[in-house]
């Protein structure tokens, strides 16, 4: 799992984008990345920009006893970064996020209530590769206490 940082959330963007480099970071092989013939605009100042590809990967927003995750669909593309990665609104609708620019807080619904991600590094986001969220989704199987479904009268 790595954790990510760097994030920026962009309620603007159209688009979640994961750099070349965080990916190689992350060991992930570029072979795992779909290519895709769709350019985009705005990155680069006066420029259409080419992805490597896209890229599908599970996000995790947590906090000691409460998480929430998603797969998100990221734009692979191999420019100079400042970010781990940028998320857009695909990002806030996937996780019914709610951005507040002001207090730069990001508040998402979990399981065991509002997941609130400020700067510090309290509650972190990850991106899990497919091994990693296989052994995640054992471990909470494996955790979660039984419950026995009774009909109603």
């Amino acid at each position: 799992m790595k954790q990510l940082t760097k994030i920026l959330m962009d309620g603007g963007s159209g688009l979640n984008i994961l750099y070349a480099k965080t990916l190689n970071e992350m060991g992930i092989n570029q072979t795992h990345v779909h290519p895709t013939r769709a350019l985009f605009h705005g990155i680069m100042p006066k420029k259409q920009a080419m992805p490597l590809g896209q890229i599908d990967l599970p996000a995790i927003f947590e906090d000691p006893s409460n998480y929430r995750m998603e797969t998100l669909t990221f734009e692979v593309v191999r420019f100079p970064r400042t970010y781990h990665t940028i998320l857009g609104r695909p990002c806030c609708t996937k996780f019914m996020a709610i951005l507040n620019y002001t207090y730069l807080k990001l508040k998402i619904p979990g399981p065991g209530g509002v997941i609130t991600i400020g700067t510090s590094l309290q509650h972190t986001a990850a991106i899990v590769t497919f091994r990693e969220l296989a052994a995640i989704k054992k471990e909470v199987t494996e955790e979660a206490p039984k419950k026995h479904l009774t009909p109603r009268s």
